[in-house]
């Protein structure tokens, strides 16, 4: 049984499909189906169920999927830690989309300064699949918006910051001096799409306060949100760290009086997988950025 073979078979099972997974892995399938049956030759049975359009996983195939991930993930942390210098090595980080573009571009420069001979990925998406990226070993750390439903994995928090609503100029609230949630509910809501826990944050806080804002219009980006508020299509709330990079005229922000909207920031990993000294590094730095950036 070879370690190809097995990263072939989990791709396979992955995607429930030997087309997907061949372009995935970049070979042809022909050698991935060879592969995959050679595998199966020696184990006896087959693995997989074929189908006219897909796979599906045998019985002998679901454990032998459970029993591949293990393997893999410790012949790669053995070689992790056998290489572990603490100033070289790869960190896959994973971050949503709500905190990438503000957060990561002036952390990653600084650390790549400080240790150079370090290799960091990012992975934007959205917190679930984060957290099965997390949880399955293919991202080291998971940086994202609290709460989440994370079994097995450790959470730190890292800092609280505020939701501010967003008004185009000339919109009637700007000139009050203080506005209250229940000033903005007669307003149409622009907001980021049910797949992003920003909205979640938003809605869940305007439920507390006995408040239903009427969503009119969603999207996939915050930056979106952000000029369609500008182009008087609603309102909206929007974290501190991206009101801080937003230099434009087009668009007024203003913090709600009384309780106030919040989001906390939070970075998981999988206590399971090693942690190289790296990674380590790389968290103590994010946890005192993340201080810095929160005052």
């Amino acid at each position: 049984m070879e370690i190809d073979q097995l990263r072939y078979f989990l791709k396979v099972a992955e995607r429930g499909s030997f087309t997907r997974a061949a372009e995935e892995l970049l070979v042809s399938q022909p050698a991935l189906s060879r592969s995959i049956q050679k595998l199966e030759e020696e184990l006896g049975q087959p693995v997989f169920e074929r189908k006219t359009r897909s796979v599906s996983l045998t019985e002998a195939g679901t454990l032998l999927q459970s029993r591949a991930q293990q393997m893999l993930q410790i012949m790669e942390d053995t070689k992790a830690e056998i290489c572990d210098d603490g100033n070289s090595g790869r960190i896959r980080l994973g971050v949503i989309p709500t905190i990438a573009p503000f957060l990561l571009p002036d952390l990653l420069q600084k650390f790549a300064t400080e240790y150079p001979k370090s290799m960091l990925t990012v992975q934007e998406e959205t917190t679930e699949k984060l957290l099965k990226s997390c949880q399955q070993g293919e991202i080291d750390l998971g940086i994202l918006a609290l709460p989440v439903p994370a079994k097995y994995l450790e959470i730190e928090e890292l800092f609280e910051e505020e939701l501010f609503l967003v008004l185009p100029p000339d919109h009637p609230l700007v000139d009050k001096k203080q506005i209250k949630l229940s000033d903005v509910e007669p307003y149409p809501f622009v907001l980021l799409d049910e797949a992003h826990c920003l909205s979640d944050n938003i809605m869940s806080f305007c439920r507390q306060k006995s408040i239903h804002p009427v969503a009119l219009e969603r999207t996939s980006q915050l930056a979106t949100v952000q000029e369609l508020v500008a182009l008087r299509h609603g309102v909206s709330m929007v974290p501190a760290m991206a009101r801080v990079l937003d230099k434009t005229d087009r668009r007024v922000y203003r913090s709600l009086t009384g309780s106030k909207p919040t989001r906390k920031i939070a970075v998981v990993w999988n206590p399971y997988r090693f942690q190289s000294r790296l990674i380590q590094v790389f968290r103590e730095h994010l946890k005192q950025y993340a201080k810095k950036g929160a005052k």
